[in-house]
C-alpha cells in the first residue's frame, strides 16, 4: 500500500505546491487535491491550469490517486431544490473532468443527505427520497466516469444517510457500475459502527481509504485526533483489508487543526501510518 495525505487537512485556499512540497518532504508518495468553488482546485479553472498541478506533482515525484470535493455540502446532490441538484451533478461532472487530467483513478463524492450540520443551509430531505435522488445522479453520472475510466466513490460521512453497511453495499450494487463504489473512511464510521466489519462487508466495492481517528467518548468535530489517539482498530482494519485483498492507496485525512502551522500533521502522523501499513 502507498500513503498519500489529502489536502482535506488544509484550508480550501492553500497554496498547492507548499502543500505538495510538505507532503513529499514528509515522505509520502501521494496527494489527493480538493476541488471547491472559491479554492485552489475549482471548477471554473481551465485545463491548462489544472495540469499545472498534475506537473507540480510529477516534478516532485507524487501521484495523485484522488481527488476530493468541498462543495456538494451547500450543494446537496439530493436537494428538494431542482436547481441545487442539478448544480451539484455539474459539480460532479467537473470533478470527474478534473481527477482525469490529473490521472486520478477515483473521485471522493459525498452522496446527499438527509440531514446536515456542516452547510450553510442545511435542508431536511426525506430518507426514502434522498436514496432514490441520489441513485438518480450518480447513475446518471456513471457513464461519464466509466468514459473518462474514474471511479466515483461515495465516502461515509455525517450526512444521516446510508447507515449501515448492508445499505451501503445494496446502493451500489443496484447502480451496477464498475465505476461506482465506496471511498471508504475508517474514522468517520466510529460514531455508528466498526470500520474492520465495514470493510469486510463492502469488500470489492471499497475504491479508496481515508484514514483518520476518532475518539468515541468525546462529540462533534473535535473529536477526531492524531492516528492511533481515537478509537480506530488499526490492526482490525488492516486484517480487514488484507481480507478483502485491498493494495491501493491509504490517505491521510486530517482536519486542519494546527491552525497556524498545518503541515505539522503530515509530520506528526507519519510514523504512525508507517506503524500501520506494516500491520
Amino acid at each position: 500500500m502507498k500513503q498519500g495525505v489529502s489536502f482535506f487537512s488544509f484550508a480550501q485556499n492553500v497554496d498547492v505546491k507548499e502543500a505538495a512540497q510538505q507532503i513529499k518532504a514528509a515522505g509520502y508518495s501521494g496527494m489527493e487535491p480538493v476541488v471547491s468553488e472559491n479554492g485552489s482546485l475549482n471548477p471554473s479553472m481551465t485545463d491548462q491550469e489544472v495540469l499545472k498541478i498534475r506537473e507540480i506533482a510529477q516534478d516532485l515525484g507524487l501521484e495523485i490517486p484522488s481527488v476530493g470535493g468541498w462543495s456538494l455540502w451547500d450543494n446537496n446532490l439530493v436537494s428538494d431544490s431542482r436547481a441545487i441538484r442539478s448544480k451539484a451533478r455539474g459539480i460532479v461532472q467537473r470533478q470527474l473532468e478534473i481527477a482525469s487530467l490529473l490521472g486520478a483513478d477515483t473521485i471522493l463524492v459525498v452522496p446527499g443527505y438527509v440531514g446536515c450540520d456542516f452547510a450553510a443551509e442545511p435542508e431536511k430531505i426525506r430518507y426514502d427520497i434522498a436514496y432514490e435522488r441520489s441513485q438518480e445522479a450518480i447513475a446518471g453520472l456513471a457513464p461519464l466516469a466509466e468514459q473518462l475510466k474514474v471511479n466515483i466513490g461515495i465516502e461515509n460521512v455525517w450526512n444521516r444517510f446510508l447507515l449501515s453497511p448492508l445499505e451501503t453495499k445494496r446502493f451500489v450494487e443496484e447502480i451496477s457500475s464498475p465505476y461506482v463504489g465506496v471511498y471508504f473512511d475508517v474514522g468517520n464510521i466510529i460514531y455508528i459502527g466498526y470500520p474492520e466489519q465495514w470493510i469486510e462487508i463492502l469488500g470489492s466495492h471499497i475504491k479508496k481509504i481515508h484514514f483518520c481517528d476518532y475518539r468515541a467518548d468525546q462529540s462533534g468535530i473535535g473529536a477526531f485526533v492524531d492516528l492511533f489517539a481515537g478509537d480506530v482498530d488499526f490492526k482490525a482494519v488492516m486484517a480487514a483489508l488484507g481480507i478483502i485483498g485491498y493494495d491501493d492507496y491509504v490517505t491521510l485525512e486530517m482536519l486542519p487543526n494546527y491552525k497556524e502551522y498545518p503541515y505539522v500533521s503530515l509530520y506528526a502522523n507519519k510514523p504512525a501510518m508507517d506503524m500501520i501499513v506494516a500491520l
